[in-house]
């Protein structure tokens, strides 16, 4: 029974090994291993509650809106105050932004190698495996030019981001309260034809290109098919009520349902962490790395609802919202080519509705809502990064912060097995992929990056103490 490892697996955020064991041709157990600690929780412990949103930016520097959104929501909940109809728009834009961003990022400058085959003489954007690419010359040539165009593209999402947020990435704009940005008819229109050209590109480009490739590749709508669990915390508030325009709720089972925020557990059992970080909500969890620890194999936790895995994501956005694009796929909508069309599809649906929200601005009015400091306080903030499902918990004591826990997205899908044995979505998704070359694996990165996994930036702890096989890495 040969094994594969993959270490790192490359073009995704951050430092992601794959291990899995492969008999007649077709995965047979996996594990997916986060080989560095975060510590940012350890981090925020005595400051100013009013410094998360800008510290836990440094989380990622590819999902940085996220966390700030995520904290500044839990600082809403904690100081008891809602933002204005201008700071909640604003708040919107710049996530949007983000979005846009990070979507055209994850297909055409990390996903779309492992289908489309750049000439040879064009270093960059070299494949790193060899074989499988069927798409026809026309479609593949197209697909490179547009690689190049994502490019600009990219760069003008990071623009429009900037208008409002300051600078991209690590604006400056999201706090308590609302935002520190004011609007004017200048930002609008600014913002306005960047979003534009944008959404242009989103129709005419990346939609096409996507249903281009999944047209060739249809067997992937077969492979990857993961838990079959969905869970959405919903995003994109579109009226004071607390309206969202990504849906929050799950489906469990084959069951749609809601979200309880108390039956968010994490369990560490498999975890680089002291076993009483485990089997406890968010509000509780406490960070006591433990890296010599028997039988773990990941830094990441394994995030469970009512005991249940679940895979978060563009995927489960738009299933849980019930998209009829997405429902009709069926069960081949929880695949690799699924979970790519979710995202391109997701990515035009905001694309159209921030600009009915860039038309809501009300220039002249307020932005933020006046706040103070309470010296005891709890709150919570759940929202979608790009990624998926985002929680951030704190608790406030004597004025300062005295816990902090962040629940990430690639967190519920790339997490390691439960106490119970369950494999998080990441390895549930490889189980049963064939692999027709061991030692040209193409087809695990497929399945790892459909996924889009984003871990953190900052590298505390990785062990390369073994050489498996080497890999020509782009």
């Amino acid at each position: 029974m040969p094994k594969v490892i993959v270490d790192p697996v490359t073009r995704i955020e951050g430092h992601l090994k794959i291990e899995v064991e492969v008999e007649g041709g077709k995965v047979t157990e996996a594990k997916s291993s986060g080989t560095l600690f975060r510590g940012v929780e350890l981090i925020l412990r005595g400051h100013d509650p009013r410094d998360a949103q800008e510290i836990v930016q440094r989380i990622c520097g590819v999902c940085p809106i996220g966390h700030a959104t995520a904290a500044t929501l839990a600082l809403d909940d904690a100081f008891g105050i809602k933002p204005p109809g201008n700071g909640r728009i604003i708040r919107n834009l710049i996530l949007g932004a983000n979005y846009i961003q990070s979507h055209i990022l994850h297909f055409y400058h990390l996903a779309a190698l492992d289908y489309v085959k750049a000439p040879d003489n064009i270093l960059p954007l070299a494949p790193r495996y060899e074989g499988d690419y069927r798409l026809p010359e026309a479609v593949n040539s197209a697909a490179v030019n547009h690689y190049l165009q994502a490019l600009e593209m990219r760069k003008k999402a990071h623009e429009m981001l900037a208008i409002f947020g300051g600078r991209a990435p690590g604006q400056r704009a999201i706090v308590p309260g609302g935002v520190t940005e004011t609007v004017d008819a200048q930002k609008i229109i600014n913002f306005k034809f960047r979003l534009a050209e944008l959404t242009s590109f989103i129709e005419n480009v990346y939609v096409p290109d996507v249903l281009a490739i999944a047209e060739v590749y249809q067997d992937w709508l077969e492979i990857g098919k993961g838990c079959g669990n969905m869970l959405a915390y919903g995003a994109f508030p579109v009226d004071d009520d607390g309206e969202l325009f990504f849906k929050r709720g799950r489906y469990t089972e084959g069951v749609d349902g809601e979200v309880d925020p108390d039956k968010i557990t994490e369990d560490v059992k498999y975890s680089w962490y002291e076993d009483d970080t485990g089997g406890k909500k968010p509000t509780e969890s406490v960070i006591t790395p433990a890296p010599k620890k028997e039988g773990a194999y990941s830094w990441m936790k394994a995030p469970r609802y009512d005991g249940k895995v679940h895979e978060v994501g563009p995927l489960a956005r738009m299933w849980v919202a019930g998209d009829p694009e997405i429902r009709s796929l069926g069960e081949k909508a929880f695949s690799v080519m699924g979970r790519h069309a979710a995202r391109a599809l997701e990515c035009k649906k905001l694309a159209h509705a921030m600009a009915g929200w860039l038309e809501q601005l009300q220039p002249g009015e307020p932005t933020c809502t006046p706040h103070e400091v309470p010296r005891e306080a709890e709150g919570v903030g759940l929202t979608e990064a790009a990624r998926g499902a985002l929680g951030h918990w704190i608790k406030i004591k004597g004025g300062r912060i005295e816990k902090y826990n962040a629940v990430v997205p690639t967190t519920w899908n790339g997490g390691p097995r439960d106490e119970k044995g369950q494999p998080g979505p990441i390895e549930q998704a490889l189980v049963g992929t064939p692999v027709k070359d061991p030692n040209n694996p193409i087809e695990l990165v497929r399945v790892v990056r459909s996924f889009d996994p984003c871990l953190a930036c900052a590298v505390h702890v990785i062990t390369p103490d073994r050489d498996v096989r080497k890999f020509r890495v782009y």
